[in-house]
C-alpha cells in the first residue's frame, strides 16, 4: 500500500510539472522561429505547409503562432482528425491560453449549437475540433490551422461528401487570413500545390530537444515459421527493449482476431450475407463480425458447405496479436488500443495513463496509436505487416501506408532514449519500402508524385465519381449509363486541345455488394478542375428510382 501511494505522489507531481512546462512558451529552435515568423509575419490570405518530422515540435510552433492573433483579440480555429485521439493536444492549448471551445460527434446537438453561438459572438478564442467545425461561424476569425493534415478522416465518405481540409482553404481566402497546414507526411496534394507555388513550404527536420529519429530495420518472414505472427528475430528485439526498461508499440492495422475462418477440407470461407466482404472473427465477444455492415453472427462449430469441423482462423488482428503477446511475455502488462477496447473517451484515457507511467510494457494496435499521442519512454516500435498497403491495386494505398509507418514509427524515441523500428515483410525488397526506408518520407512523396506526374493520375489532375447502388445491379448500371451517354454528349462542347475529359466505367465498385445493395461507379477525369465542375454542372438531377441511391464525389479518397 505504501508503495502505491508513493507511485500516486510521484504521478501527481509529475502532472503537475507537465502543466507548469506546457503553460510556458518554449524556447524554439532556428527552423521553429523560422516558421512562427513567416506565419506570425503574414496578415492575409497565405497558405503554409509546416513539413516537421514526428516530434518536430509542430505544435509549438502551433502555439507561438497563435498569441499574436490572439493578442489581437482575433480567434483562431483548429482541425484535429479525432478529439479523442488529442488530448494531450487539447491539454497544450488549454495549459497555454485557458478554456477552450470543442466540437466533436460526442456532442449533443445542442451543445454543438450553444458552441456555435458562441464562437460568433466571440466569446470563444479559440475553437478545437474535427471536420465538422469547419462549418462554425466566427465574430472574427484570424487564423485557421488544421494538424495532421494529410489524414484521412478529414474526407466526409458518406451522405455530404467534402474534404474539411480542402474547404478550409476556400474559407481562409473568403476571410482572407493565413492557413497554417501541419503534417509529419504532408498529403501528395499539399505537396503538389508547394510545387505549383500555392503553398509555401516550412520545414521542421529535427526533432526537438535534440531527440534522434529511431532507426529502421526490416525481417525478410519468407521461409520462417512464426510464433503467434512474430518472427523468432522479432520476439527477441522486443525482450532486449523490455528488459532495458523501455516500452514496447506493436502496430497492426486490423481489429478482431482473424480476418476470416477457413474450412482446412473444402476452402469454404466465412462471409456476410449482406456483402460482399469476409468476416472478421472477433473472440471478444465470440463472434463473426462484418465491418462494413456490422452484422454479427454465431461461430459455426462445422463448415457450411461441407459439414467437417476443422475450421481455422486464417491471418492476424490485434485480439490474436495481444493473445500471443500475453504467451510470448507473461507478466509484462499488455494494452490493447483499438475501436472495440476504445468505444469511450474515459477508457482509452484510463489506458493512456497507465502507459505515461512509463513503466515497461507492450502497446498492441491499430493506427489509433499512430495519431497525436506522445509516448516518452516508447523505445521500440514494432510493424507486424507492411505488405498490404504496398501491393493494392489502389493507387492511393502506397501513399497512405507510407503515412501510417512513419507516423507509428515516429512514436519511438521521442525522448532521451533513442528507438528502433522494426518491420516485418515477406517482401523487404518492395521498391516502395526500400525507398521510404532509405530516403525518409520526403523522398518516397518525391517519387510517388512523380509517378502520379506521369501516369495523369491526381492530384495531376482532378477526378470525381459517380457512385450508384441499388438492391437489382442493372438499376444502378443502367443508370449510370444513362448519366455517361449523357456526359458523353457534353464533353465536346467542353473540350479543347488543352482541356480533355476522360469517363472510364461504370464498373462495379472494388466491394461491389454492401449492406444487400449493388454497388457501380463511374470515374470521370478532366484536365483541370474548372472543366470537372462545368461538366458535373451539366449532369443536371438525372431521373432516378425511389430504390436508387446516388452521389458525386469529388476527389474521392477510395477511388478504385
Amino acid at each position: 500500500m505504501l508503495r502505491k501511494l508513493e507511485d500516486l505522489g510521484v504521478i501527481e507531481r509529475k502532472a503537475l510539472e507537465t502543466d507548469t512546462a506546457l503553460a510556458q512558451p518554449l524556447s524554439p529552435t532556428g527552423e521553429q522561429q523560422e516558421a512562427i515568423d513567416q506565419i506570425t509575419g503574414s496578415t492575409n490570405f497565405d497558405v503554409f505547409l509546416l513539413e516537421g518530422v514526428t516530434g518536430s515540435g509542430k505544435t509549438e510552433v502551433y502555439l507561438q503562432s497563435m498569441a499574436p492573433v490572439l493578442a489581437a483579440g482575433k480567434q483562431v480555429l483548429v482541425l484535429v482528425p479525432e478529439i479523442a485521439l488529442t488530448p494531450q493536444t487539447v491539454a497544450r492549448f488549454e495549459n497555454r491560453f485557458g478554456s477552450t471551445g470543442m466540437i466533436h460527434s460526442a456532442l449533443t446537438d445542442q451543445q454543438r449549437l450553444q458552441t456555435w453561438l458562441k464562437c460568433r459572438a466571440g466569446e470563444i478564442r479559440i475553437l478545437i475540433g474535427t471536420r465538422s467545425a469547419v462549418f462554425t461561424p466566427f465574430e472574427e476569425l484570424g487564423l485557421i490551422i488544421v494538424d495532421e493534415e494529410h489524414d484521412s478522416s478529414y474526407k466526409q465518405q458518406e451522405g455530404l461528401r467534402y474534404s474539411a481540409r480542402d474547404l478550409t482553404v476556400k474559407r481562409a481566402q473568403n476571410l482572407d487570413v493565413p492557413l497554417l497546414l501541419g503534417s509529419a507526411t504532408p498529403s501528395l496534394e499539399s505537396f503538389y500545390n508547394v510545387q505549383r507555388n500555392r503553398y509555401r513550404h516550412l520545414n521542421l527536420s529535427e526533432r526537438a530537444g535534440g531527440a534522434l529519429m529511431p532507426t529502421y530495420h526490416t525481417i525478410d518472414l519468407r521461409g520462417q515459421s512464426l510464433r503467434g505472427g512474430f518472427s523468432d528475430t522479432l520476439i527477441r528485439v522486443i525482450r532486449a527493449h523490455l528488459a532495458k526498461e523501455g516500452q514496447v508499440l506493436v502496430y497492426l492495422n486490423r481489429r478482431g482476431f482473424a480476418p476470416t475462418l477457413l474450412c482446412k477440407s473444402c476452402g469454404w470461407q466465412s462471409v456476410c450475407s449482406d456483402c460482399d466482404a469476409k468476416l472478421t472473427l472477433h473472440r471478444q465477444p465470440e463472434q463473426l463480425i462484418c465491418h462494413h455492415c456490422n452484422l454479427r453472427f454465431a461461430i459455426p462449430d462445422v463448415c457450411e458447405h461441407c459439414g467437417q469441423g476443422d475450421l481455422l482462423p486464417l491471418g492476424m488482428g490485434t485480439q490474436r496479436a495481444e493473445e500471443a503477446l500475453a504467451e510470448l511475455f507473461p507478466g509484462v502488462p499488455l494494452y490493447r488500443i483499438d475501436r472495440d477496447t476504445t468505444r469511450t473517451n474515459k477508457q482509452l484515457n484510463d489506458q493512456l495513463e497507465r502507459i505515461q507511467q512509463g513503466r515497461p510494457c507492450i502497446m498492441v494496435g491499430t493506427q489509433m496509436l499512430a495519431k497525436g499521442h506522445h509516448f516518452p519512454a516508447v523505445t521500440l516500435v514494432a510493424v507486424v505487416n507492411a505488405d498490404a498497403g504496398f501491393l493494392s491495386p489502389d493507387f492511393r494505398a502506397p501513399e497512405r501506408t507510407a503515412q501510417l509507418i512513419v507516423q507509428v514509427a515516429g512514436r519511438a524515441g521521442r525522448a532521451e532514449r533513442s528507438g528502433e523500428v522494426w518491420i516485418q515483410s515477406y517482401q523487404p525488397q518492395n521498391p516502395l519500402l526500400r525507398r521510404l526506408i532509405d530516403h525518409g518520407y520526403a523522398g518516397f512523396a518525391h517519387a510517388e508524385l512523380t509517378s502520379r506526374i506521369d501516369a495523369g493520375l491526381p492530384p495531376v489532375q482532378p477526378m470525381a465519381m459517380l457512385r450508384a447502388e441499388a438492391f437489382e445491379p442493372a438499376m444502378a448500371r443502367d443508370f449510370l449509363v444513362q448519366c455517361k451517354t449523357h456526359l458523353d454528349r457534353l464533353s465536346p462542347e467542353l473540350s479543347n486541345r488543352e482541356a480533355s475529359i476522360q469517363l472510364l466505367g461504370p464498373i462495379p465498385a472494388p466491394m461491389a455488394r454492401l449492406a444487400k445493395r449493388a454497388r457501380f461507379q463511374l470515374i470521370i477525369m478532366a484536365t483541370n478542375r474548372p472543366l470537372l465542375h462545368r461538366l458535373l454542372a451539366g449532369l443536371g438531377q438525372p431521373k432516378t428510382h425511389a430504390n436508387l441511391r446516388w452521389s458525386i464525389d469529388v476527389d474521392p479518397y477510395d477511388a478504385m
